[in-house]
């Protein structure tokens, strides 16, 4: 079957309103695309297509075989199987409490291995061995653990902190890493980590990538924090470990540096190790350099060290070893670089107004690519490695897109307060009228230093934001990567500073345009866009005229005496509030000391497991605007965490948020 014609029949009825506009529930429903195997010898791959119900909220999904010599695909029926690997030995697959491995494909399957309760399964490159990951109890923190007969009590029993993280509480159980022959049984398994409390894959969000197999399966490489308890809180001192099966032994193969070492990463040789690192201990937005050790030596070289960028996306080794490809933000764009190891020359391969995300392939003098803008979700394309060209290979939307009037977007050089140039994306409502005036929106990015690129989001999605008759202003304020590693750093412990002045600007700017109302401005974000919110709330000097705060950090001092990961706060806000002399995020850049000056409607959301800004923050907040005699209302989930992630959540938030800016804008 042509990959054109199966992905056309996928094209679900779009279920939006009358205006060829893109709509909550359009956007919710759009197909979405993942690569979950890719064929040693880089000619073909598999990848899914789901689509959300939004009545059920399951992503349905449906899997196809991708030829990418000529980029054909068929179906592949996996039934309920769920792709591990795909290398030499052929696919392995995993289904209940089985591994199966096909030789031809996806056609036919052959029991390999009863492996029992286990995750994030990674088989030996000789097809003789086998990793994974459970959850193994240490510590009897439940109540229910600690006393055998009161089995139905509820308590929970600390002594430490890092007793809560993300979205979780601590329940005494850790991910473990676990080696095992398969000439034995799964409960014959070696834990690597036995008895300790620490985590690998690493929480909340580690998987299969942080553990690997050297290339001749006599060592397997994992990752993790070897601390716990308040040390785990402050530090971010993660390593790479190698166990050698033969000996038993353990080696910290980075253990001279005391920043995140995380994605280890053969090259197909198996002559280099590379990884991502952090020089600086408790600086989770620290410059992030590709290192690179001579596996037989030992000698590790730092690929990046004198490029003033940070590597913030995907690392990719060409098939004969001789160059490695990566993406990463630049100037509001995420771009695709190539580096050769041997000399560490950089180049870029991409230009244009769009995000290369992942890497998955490369066929002769092209790499296979997932692509996003703010119009349109993930796709792939195949990009030209001498020109730098792209050609997209999918097209999962094409009936939708065709529906859809999309949105120009802009970059524009805005002078600053202290005259530097800010790199703005400006985003005009589809069928824009320059004769016309707008309502606008100052969009504030979290991190505080994540990149604000072409990126497409199911929450703060600017073609949505821009569908409803908004322009959409977007600041790359100070501590945005991509722009450079100073104008990066200048955010930290100057929160309320620089970078409010960088908003202002990027806002009284935008006001000189002919097609902006200057007197329909409002100012929205989350996280730290959401204490940007609350921080211009006190400063605007009526400049905005409604706002809308997402998980926003609201009063500094109960944040970090609630928040979990305390190497942020102590490195971004400079200490803690019982500090002499008192840093100023706790004075001058607390948003809660400057709510005698609210005078505007205010809008906030919350999670309810949100613990890296927890609950409170929203209520303070919301409670003080509502005693101070402001319009206001709150959004409350109690089954989110930092996120929106469940679809008609989704819905719902978009629903109110709309409705919201078209009571108070």
């Amino acid at each position: 079957m042509k990959l054109k014609n199966t992905l056309i029949a996928l094209a679900a009825p779009l279920l939006m309103n009358a205006q060829n506009v893109m709509t909550p529930e359009t956007l919710w429903t759009l197909n979405k695309i993942g690569v979950s195997a890719v064929s040693p010898d880089q000619n073909s791959l598999i990848y899914s297509i789901g689509k959300t119900d939004l009545k059920t909220e399951k992503n349905n999904k449906k899997s196809f075989f991708f030829n990418l010599k000529n980029y054909e695909a068929t179906a592949l029926d996996l039934g309920k199987k769920s792709l591990i690997q795909w290398d030499h030995n052929g696919i392995y697959a995993q289904e209940g409490e089985k591994i199966f491995l096909s030789k031809d494909a996806g056609k036919t399957w052959t029991e390999f291995y009863t492996i029992g309760k286990a995750d994030n399964i990674v088989i030996s490159p000789d097809g003789k061995k086998i990793a994974f990951s459970k959850e193994v109890l240490i510590e009897k923190v439940m109540g229910k653990d600690k006393y055998s007969d009161a089995p139905k009590t509820t308590a929970q029993i600390y002594t430490d902190l890092n007793h809560r993280h993300w979205d979780y509480f601590n329940e005494g159980k850790y991910n473990h890493v676990f080696v095992v022959p398969v000439s034995e049984s799964a409960d014959k398994a070696k834990d690597l980590l036995e008895g300790k409390p620490w985590d690998s894959p690493q929480r909340p969000f580690g998987g299969a990538e942080d553990f690997i197999w050297s290339p001749d399966s006599s060592q397997l490489l994992y990752v993790t924090k070897a601390l716990s308890g308040a040390e785990y809180a402050q530090s971010t001192n993660t390593d790479i470990f190698a166990y050698d099966l033969s000996t038993g032994s353990v080696k910290n193969l980075t253990e001279s540096n005391k920043g995140y070492d995380v994605a280890p990463t053969f090259s197909p040789d198996g002559k280099f190790l590379t990884w991502q690192s952090m020089e600086r201990e408790g600086y989770e937005a620290d410059k992030n350099d590709l290192k690179i050790m001579d596996w037989k030596s030992g000698t590790v070289t730092n690929l990046t060290k004198n490029w003033d960028e940070s590597l913030a996306g995907s690392v990719f080794w060409a098939p004969d070893s001789k160059m490695i490809y990566f993406s990463t933000a630049f100037r509001g764009t995420k771009q695709l670089f190539s580096l050769n190891p041997k000399t560490s020359k950089i180049q870029q391969i991409t230009k244009g107004d769009f995000d290369i995300n992942d890497i998955y392939a490369q066929n002769k003098n092209s790499l296979l690519v997932s692509r996003t803008d703010m119009n349109h979700n993930a796709g792939l394309f195949a990009v030209d490695l001498k020109k730098g060209t792209m050609t997209q290979v999918t097209e999962i939307n094409k009936k939708n897109y065709e529906n859809i009037t999309p949105s120009k977007t802009e970059l524009k050089m805005v002078k600053t307060s202290d005259g530097k140039e800010m790199g703005v994306w400006f985003i005009y409502p589809p069928n824009f009228d320059a004769n016309k005036k707008y309502p606008t929106l100052l969009y504030c990015q979290g991190g505080p230093q994540s990149a604000l690129t072409q990126f497409f989001s199911t929450r703060w999605n600017f073609a949505l934001m821009a569908a409803n008759d908004y322009i959409i202003v977007a600041p790359n304020r100070r501590g945005m990567p991509g722009w450079g590693t100073e104008w990066n750093e200048a955010i930290s412990k100057d929160w309320g500073g620089q970078p409010m002045k960088d908003y202002l600007a990027a806002a009284d700017y935008a006001k000189t345009l002919p097609y902006v109302d200057g007197d329909r401005m409002g100012a929205v974000g989350a996280s730290y866009g959401g204490y940007s919110v609350f921080m211009l709330a006190g400063i605007h000097e009526n400049r905005f005229k409604t706002f809308i705060a997402h998980d926003g950090l609201f009063d500094m001092k109960s944040w970090y005496l609630t928040t979990e990961e305390l190497w942020f706060a102590n490195w971004d806000l400079g200490g803690s509030p019982y500090d002499n002399p008192v840093p100023k995020s706790y004075t001058e850049f607390n948003p809660s000391n400057y709510v005698n000056k609210w005078n505007k409607p205010m809008m906030i959301i919350q999670g309810g497991i949100d613990y890296r800004v927890p609950y409170e923050q929203g209520q303070e907040a919301f409670q003080a605007a509502k005693l101070k005699g402001l319009k206001t209302k709150f959004l409350y989930f109690p089954n989110e965490n930092h996120w929106v992630l469940q679809p008609q959540n989704g819905l719902v938030w978009q629903r109110e948020f709309f409705e919201w800016l078209k009571e108070t804008l």
